[in-house]
């Protein structure tokens, strides 16, 4: 059974499980197949990747687990819209 807290918006899905340490946050990516094919799976896991290393790492708490599911709307949106709403996600805020 999954636990943790499912945080949804237009471009992806955050998924934050507080595993109860104070070490450092972890990040994991998924895309599904029903995004497209591998190519197109590849460059929403890519932006996301570079989203979150250049603007939204900050906004992690210590001690979590994060898993982002991307979608395809991903690769529409500008990089200030996903890394504007990655960190609105990320900090848990709507």
């Amino acid at each position: 059974m999954r636990r943790g807290e499912k945080r949804r918006g237009r471009l992806f899905l955050v998924e934050v499980l507080d595993r109860g340490d104070d070490k450092a946050p972890r990040v994991g990516y998924t895309v599904t197949k029903k995004v497209g094919n591998a190519v197109v799976r590849n460059r929403v896991r890519r932006r996301l990747k570079e989203a979150v290393r250049t603007h939204a790492a900050h906004d992690m708490a210590a001690g979590n687990d994060y898993v982002i599911v991307g979608r395809e709307d991903v690769l529409g949106a500008s990089f200030d819209q996903l890394k504007a709403e990655l960190s609105r996600r990320i900090r848990g805020s709507r």
